[in-house]
């Protein structure tokens, strides 16, 4: 392990600056001062490889060593993080250009503030131009929590001229619900705590293609908000090996600790049920010329991704700006193809669409796009379509940038664990796996060899252009398992993957929220409300929660102390 040496005053800082090796730095303010002191394991949250050692407004931002090391490697994630931060135009040329036609958001730090978890949404209309609103919309049929086929899984709320937005944002509006649980939010030694939950709701005449006539019925659907995850750190979870993965899985099933077990959906009798592959033509693995490679889903609160690679950041840098690349090459939006049909048939879109297409396509290149009359209304609807279902668009982001953000989106590193001497926290680690939080939220992992597999097939497997993290003993406090907490307005199928916890402590100092911002739709304000929300009757976590009542205030205290320093 290494040691850190902490120090007080800056005479004495910087003597020791200029007199320790480079493997003695880390990070200060942890433990009292003028001591040598030994950090524990757990102290290395990303490990050796993937620890950064601030704990500052900028500490998710930081690279792990195999991206400091490699000075080629520096660069690129110095400008995949433009790329991250700078937002997306709707200019057909230049830096970043290519921007809709339709689109969530304008730049990846919308919904990520400081690379972390998005902000809580206030109550009101559902308004996503500010950066930090890292909600998105779930619109599915609660009768078989399907996604509606009438919008895009992530919902556009905004369009390039002369197209219009999907959806009306000032339509959908969110109203914050207080919540009293069967304990009346009061623990049995008088100390209370308030819960509440977002309800959302959006009228029918939110939805363009409803207005235009080309859905005649949205039939049932809800809207729930489910907020973006934090993006540093997900190389090191990529790095966790597929067998240890299916591991963990078996465990719990045989275990039979949880009232809900596993999630049928994924595995069943030690076996998985359903794999995650790309089936784009891109991932055919060459030992079967017919079977796409197979992975098992990691990524997301609802597990709807595996591989990093066509994951998180990976895949949203393309659907959420509309932004195309060599390996998507066509527009994200809603499956049953209804946006396309409002689209063609619209007055106003038609109107405007000549001078859309001429810029996007001046050399004429692709002539479907393109109406030979522009006063027939039948000829420039089949332009229209033609374009918006096309899957050879022109590529917006050059590969260049695009490997720029993949080193950065694999290079994040994860912050130190912070206070980790300190006798609250310890007795706080203690007590978290006493109780029963270490189950799910599985303290470390030890990743393998790291030969990371991209699903769309621009990475080669191992690819040496992406930092790799082998064999190193990671804590993210997760078992990368989904299990049921049954909370009030809960998330959409009730399952939910154990969020990470590394970090998290961290969010508001690097984010500028006024709130804690936990769990999936950003409901709790507080560590403790976070920890409470798991106390449903049916709950995974029910007993947990029942043995963190009777401990008192100072015990309680200890655990979240503990929480938010790792």
């Amino acid at each position: 392990m290494k040691k850190i040496y902490l120090l007080a005053g800056a005479l004495l800082l910087t003597i020791w600056l200029s007199s320790c090796s480079d493997d003695e730095n880390g990070n200060s303010g942890n433990d009292s001062e003028n001591q040598t002191t030994e950090m524990p394991d757990w102290y290395y949250t990303g490990g050796q490889l993937g620890t950064a050692y601030l704990a500052t407004s900028n500490a998710f931002e930081q690279p792990t060593t195999p991206v400091e090391e490699n000075a080629e490697m520096t660069q690129r994630f110095k400008n995949g993080e433009q790329l991250f931060e700078k937002m997306f135009m709707s200019t057909h040329s230049g830096v970043r250009c290519g921007l809709g036609p339709t689109y969530v958001r304008s730049s990846c730090i919308h919904c990520h503030p400081g690379y972390g978890h998005g902000k809580r949404n206030p109550a009101g209309s559902f308004e996503t131009n500010s950066v930090g609103n890292g909600c998105l919309l779930v619109v599915y049929n609660p009768d078989n929590d399907a996604y509606v086929t009438w919008l895009a899984g992530m919902p556009q709320g905004h369009a390039v001229e002369p197209f219009k937005a999907p959806l009306d944002e000032s339509k959908v509006i969110i109203t914050w619900k207080k919540y009293t649980d069967e304990w009346g939010n009061k623990f049995p030694d008088g100390e209370t705590y308030d819960l509440e939950y977002p309800e959302v709701t959006m009228s029918p005449d939110a939805v363009y293609a409803y207005n235009q006539g080309a859905i005649k019925d949205l039939g049932n659907y809800k809207v729930l908000l489910e907020s973006t995850i934090g993006i540093y750190g997900t190389g090191l979870l990529d790095a966790i090996t597929d067998d240890d993965l299916k591991a963990q899985y078996a465990k719990e099933e045989q275990d039979g600790y949880l009232p809900n077990g596993i999630n049928p959906a994924f595995f069943k009798n030690g076996e998985w049920v359903k794999l995650y592959s790309n089936q784009k033509g891109t991932d055919v693995n060459p030992d079967f010329a017919d079977k796409y490679e197979e992975h098992p889903y990691r990524f997301t609160y609802a597990l709807s991704r595996g591989p990093l690679m066509d994951a998180a950041g990976i895949n949203a840098l393309w659907n959420i700006t509309n932004v195309t690349r060599s390996n998507r090459r066509y527009h994200y939006g809603d499956a049953a193809g209804s946006y396309t049909v409002a689209s063609a048939n619209d007055p106003e879109v038609q109107a405007g669409y000549q001078k859309y297409i001429e810029q996007v396509d001046p050399n004429k290149n692709h002539p479907t796009w393109h109406a030979g009359n522009y006063a027939d209304k039948e000829e420039v609807a089949a332009a229209i379509t033609a374009y918006l279902n096309s899957k050879e668009l022109d590529v917006e982001m050059d590969d260049e940038d695009f490997l720029d953000f993949a080193v950065w989106h694999r290079g994040l590193a994860v912050p130190a664990a912070r206070n980790v001497n300190d006798p609250d926290v310890l007795k706080g680690k203690e007590l978290f796996s006493q109780i029963g939080c270490a189950y799910c939220h599985r303290p470390s992992w030890t990743t393998g060899d790291d030969n990371y597999y991209d699903p769309n097939g621009f990475f080669s497997k191992g690819d040496s252009r992406l930092p790799k993290y082998p064999n190193q003993t990671i804590w993210p406090y997760s078992d990368m398992v989904q299990h049921k907490l049954y909370m009030e307005n809960d998330i959409r199928t009730g399952w939910c993957r154990t969020t990470p916890l590394w970090g998290r402590g961290l969010h508001q100092m690097c984010t500028g929220s006024a709130t804690a911002d936990r769990l999936h739709d950003n409901r709790a304000r507080t560590t403790l409300e976070a920890i409470m929300w798991h106390g449903n009757a049916k709950s995974d976590a029910r007993h947990t929660i029942e043995q963190f009542r009777e401990l008192s205030k100072e015990e309680r205290d200890a655990i979240i102390k503990f929480i938010d320093s790792i």
